[in-house]
């Protein structure tokens, strides 16, 4: 079996479950965070089977360092985002957080 033919390939780098819209980095960090094969594949139960589980660990430990960098880059463009977020809130967010500041204050 090759693993790169469970999983696609986008031109923006991004690596995806084949025949799902989830990221291998959803899987890897769990994974990396302690839990189970099976307990992946039961969190994401309406969308990975658990092959497809054990296909994307497979893939990242035989490609360890290559899915690191991949990993530290998703890690960083997620903290950015995050940041970018939470001092410029969406409208609906903003939105809210006054309604919570209100009941706070009230």
């Amino acid at each position: 079996m090759e693993l790169e033919s469970k999983l696609d390939f986008l031109d923006c780098g991004a690596i995806r479950i084949k025949g799902t819209r989830v990221g291998i980095e959803i899987i890897l960090d769990d994974y990396l965070n302690g839990h189970s094969p099976e307990e992946i594949a039961v969190r994401y139960r309406h969308s990975l089977t658990l092959p497809q589980v054990y296909a994307a660990i497979t893939y990242y430990h035989y490609n360890r360092d290559k899915m690191d960098a991949y990993l530290d880059e998703w890690r960083k463009e997620f903290e950015n985002s995050w940041q970018k977020q939470r001092h410029n809130p969406p409208p609906a967010i903003k939105h809210l957080l006054s309604i919570k500041a209100r009941r706070s204050a009230g």
